[in-house]
């Protein structure tokens, strides 16, 4: 069975901190040579008066190091989404710096986030505390549109949608307690929630959807949900097996009975093993589809 391992941002600490000046890394830039990270400023300081790297001793260049290092983009989106709270510090402290230092050169030709006139939704980075907009709905996996019938599904979809604001660190599990105490649904029955077509881990949070599945902040998060009866396990009950004549004899003898016609009879007019009964839930969902919109229309 999966396990789910939360892991700790000072486990992680090595792989985003800078060595030099022992922060998080800021304006990450990579040495091509032998991939090891710094902070921009901290490496290009450092390479002023050395031409090696300052973790492995490699050579960066002989004669001009600082051809050698690129920005890594890819690992400061990163530590940003990480480490709470440290771009919208970041960008307050370029703010501040530009307001005091007017007349600094490099203010017009730098760019919006060098500034640090970049927001968050902007970036695309997302806090524990920011309160998000999200839309759930039923999900009816049968439910396809007929010739003509697309504005009508639309509009139907938009009639059973329903909105809320919830703060980026809320899981999974908190919305699916949350569908089962609104529509009062029994503990018979298991709550799934999806986005799109795929059901979503329990303890993921809407920060983790809004990351994992790119949300553009283009309109509200769309989640859905389905309602499904719990599984049970069947018990089988256990059966004895014929250790002597006798019960061969029995056997033969129970055998011989039921080939007989009143014995057939009697047979077929026993019902079934529970086995044997088949769950038809195409009505099932049908009503239970009513249901759920009547709940939410309510």
């Amino acid at each position: 069975m999966h396990r789910t391992t939360r892991i700790k941002l000072t486990e992680l600490n090595p792989h985003l901190m800078c060595v030099l000046c022992g922060g998080y890394f800021i304006d990450a830039t990579t040495i091509i040579e032998c991939l090891h990270s710094f902070c921009k400023m901290c490496i290009v300081r450092y390479l002023e008066t050395s031409k090696y790297c300052p973790i492995c001793d490699v050579q960066v260049h002989k004669t001009k190091p600082l051809l050698n290092i690129r920005s890594d983009k890819t690992l400061q989106d990163i530590v940003y989404k990480l480490v709470p709270g440290l771009f919208k510090n970041e960008m307050k402290r370029r703010r501040d710096f530009y307001a005091e230092h007017p007349s600094v050169e490099d203010a017009a030709n730098a760019s919006n986030e060098d500034r640090g006139e970049v927001a968050d939704e902007d970036k695309r980075i997302i806090t524990d505390d920011e309160i998000i907009s999200l839309s759930i709905e039923f999900f009816d996996q049968r439910s396809k549109p007929q010739d003509g019938g697309e504005e009508k599904q639309a509009n139907e979809e938009a009639n059973n949608k329903r909105y809320l604001q919830c703060p980026a660190a809320m899981t999974v599990m908190h919305l699916r307690k949350f569908l089962r105490s609104k529509m009062d649904i029994p503990c018979t029955f298991q709550v799934e929630v999806m986005y799109e077509d795929e059901p979503l881990k329990d303890y993921y949070t809407l920060m983790d959807i809004a990351y994992i599945y790119t949300w553009r902040r283009n309109g509200p998060l769309p989640l859905k949900y389905r309602v499904r009866p719990a599984c049970k396990k069947l018990k089988l009950g256990h059966v004895p097996e014929e250790g002597n004549s006798s019960n061969r004899s029995e056997s033969d003898s129970a055998s011989d009975k039921a080939s007989s016609p009143a014995a057939a009879a009697t047979t077929s007019s026993s019902p079934p093993p529970a086995a044997a009964f088949v769950l038809d839930d195409s009505s099932y969902r049908r009503h239970l589809n009513e249901y759920v919109n009547r709940v939410m229309l309510s």
